[in-house]
């Protein structure tokens, strides 16, 4: 029996993208305000709203620990969370190449499902488009999300103080190894999978039991480094983290080893970097440890208004050197 492919008249409005829509699309992602298939959906609110959006252009499709489904669910979702939001709607677009196997987007479609399912979010509206083949790499994901911002939390760079720590919520470089030991077949022994997933239970408490949160920030694309980087730099501070204090899986850092990469440049999807008052550090580790996507936080460092914005790393050997953001693209398509 001939494989299903996508056909560029799926993307065409028509009777096949009618069909598309309601045989895959509704039937995976069903919920009451998508199911009435209106141009926009229609939500209520009164509070405060954060609102988001990104897109996906992963390869492989699917890697150890993930797939572009599960990332676009997890990486909206994540965002929303480090405005302080709790994550609620989202809208998946999906732009796919002319003869795509149709079990691949379905797949993809349950991975979405599954994923909005366990961060309790609801993918309300979206759209579906076809491109000629060569024209794009299988399929591409656009995403948009909404939540609400609990109530007395204001998270900003301009919160942010001397005396400040830094906290990292898990080991880091897991994704972007991951990916690239997948896109080459590497093989290094090693079964490391992405950390991506959705941070929604594990930040959530923090809202409501931590008073000194001053700010989060994923650290996806550049890694740990760059994000520190641009923390710095948006509150124009230096931060001076400990090298030995960073988490960091042996798996990770023999690969890294053997590869002649920085982890600290490797993207996270799966990871948080906090910066909480003093007195509230501790605090704030030990709930995160509380929780499975946590049990590897730890204060790396801290902030300091002297000199400028800059980012300084104390290296196991006492020394300390400029941990620069990154400047050239170290693994593109991690996300």
């Amino acid at each position: 029996m001939e494989e299903k492919r996508i056909l560029l008249s799926h993307g065409s409005g028509g009777r096949l993208t009618h069909e598309l829509i309601k045989g895959l699309f509704l039937e995976k992602l069903k919920n009451p305000i998508l199911n009435e298939l209106s141009d926009s959906a229609r939500l209520r609110f009164r509070e405060e709203l954060a609102f988001t959006t990104d897109s996906f252009v992963v390869t492989p499709l699917f890697f150890p620990g993930g797939d572009i489904g599960k990332l676009s669910v997890c990486g909206t979702v994540n965002d929303l969370l480090m405005l302080g939001a709790v994550p609620e709607y989202l809208s998946v677009a999906m732009i796919a190449e002319e003869g795509l196997s149709y079990k691949i987007l379905e797949k993809i479609t349950v991975s979405i499902a599954a994923e909005a399912k366990a961060s309790g979010v609801s993918v309300v509206t979206g759209d579906f488009k076809v491109v000629e083949k060569g024209s794009a790499d299988k399929v591409f994901i656009n995403t948009a999300g909404i939540g609400r911002i609990v109530k007395g939390v204001n998270l900003s760079v301009k919160n942010i103080k001397a005396g400040d720590k830094v906290i990292v919520t898990g080991d880091i470089g897991q994704h972007g190894l991951a990916i690239l030991a997948a896109r080459q077949n590497l093989g290094l022994g090693f079964s490391i999978k992405s950390d991506s997933a959705s941070l929604r239970s594990l930040l959530l408490p923090l809202f409501t039991k931590i008073k000194g949160l001053r700010f989060m920030r994923d650290p996806t694309r550049g890694g740990l480094a760059t994000t520190l980087n641009e923390i710095a730099e948006s509150a124009r501070c230096a931060i001076a983290i400990d090298e030995e204090k960073i988490p960091l899986s042996r798996k990770v850092r023999a690969s890294c080893e053997l590869l002649g990469i920085d982890p600290l440049y490797l993207a996270c999807e799966g990871r948080a970097v906090l910066v909480v008052e003093d007195d509230s550090a501790q605090k704030a580790v030990a709930l995160l440890r509380r929780h499975p996507l946590g049990r590897g936080s730890a204060v790396i460092g801290s902030v300091s208004n002297k000199g400028p914005a800059q980012v300084l790393l104390r290296t196991g050997l006492g020394t300390e050197r400029l941990l620069d953001m990154l400047t050239s693209e170290v693994l593109p398509r991690i996300c």
